[in-house]
């Protein structure tokens, strides 16, 4: 039989990020970091001054990885979750991350118990989430991720997709809504492998017509 397969990120799902991220600007750049919206470039300014270009994030997103990875920790229960989880299902780490940080990544997860399949992605996460699942046989899927965007992007390329949007930072969390085409908003790994457990249980795909996010 073919197994359930957990598509998840990594940065705010199964590693902290943002927090490191902030620590490292303000050290290394005197740039401030305000936990305002999902949007990194709405949330970094210039000690004192206006909010920084998605160029200018995107230059210091560059700086951090792969260099200061090793700041980065552990979300509280993701190992133990995603290890019980992989007894019943194949699992696929689906990063953001350009190519040449995949070996980064992949060391990064080891180093911490977490032995997956890594697949680096640039743009929307749709495209790349349905040739995962029709490589693998097209088997009950749950994709968890951070950013509404990616939701709403394999919502249009893989509907069928349970779709769990999660931020485990809680500084973050706090002021970001649910995904409107997520189906559920989780924040805690404990919550959300119970979750993920009883859409793999059930054995249905998503319901490709449902697009309004329930906080759990």
């Amino acid at each position: 039989m073919t197994r359930p397969l957990l598509i998840s990120d990594c940065d705010e799902v199964l590693l902290h990020m943002v927090r490191h991220f902030a620590t490292w600007l303000d050290e290394a750049h005197d740039i401030e970091f305000r936990y305002d919206s999902w949007e990194l470039a709405k949330n970094m300014r210039r000690r004192g001054g206006a909010p920084l270009t998605q160029e200018e994030m995107f230059g210091y997103l560059g700086g951090f990885f792969p260099a200061e990875m090793a700041r980065q920790t552990l979300v509280p229960h993701a190992g133990e979750a995603l290890a019980r989880l992989a007894e019943r299902a194949d699992i696929v780490i689906l990063t953001n991350l350009e190519d040449q940080c995949r070996a980064h990544r992949i060391e990064q997860l080891e180093r911490f118990g977490i032995a997956h399949r890594v697949e680096c992605n640039q743009g929307g996460k749709g495209a790349p989430v349905a040739r995962l699942v029709a490589e693998h046989g097209d088997p009950v899927t749950v994709f968890v991720d951070d950013l509404p965007h990616h939701h709403e992007s394999v919502a249009k390329h893989a509907p069928g997709v349970w779709r769990l949007h999660m931020i485990a930072e809680p500084a973050l969390a706090a002021g970001v809504p649910a995904a409107p085409l997520a189906h559920a908003r989780i924040d805690d790994w404990r919550a959300a492998e119970a979750w993920i457990d009883e859409r793999f249980a059930a054995g249905e795909p998503a319901p490709a017509a449902e697009t309004t996010a329930a906080r759990a």
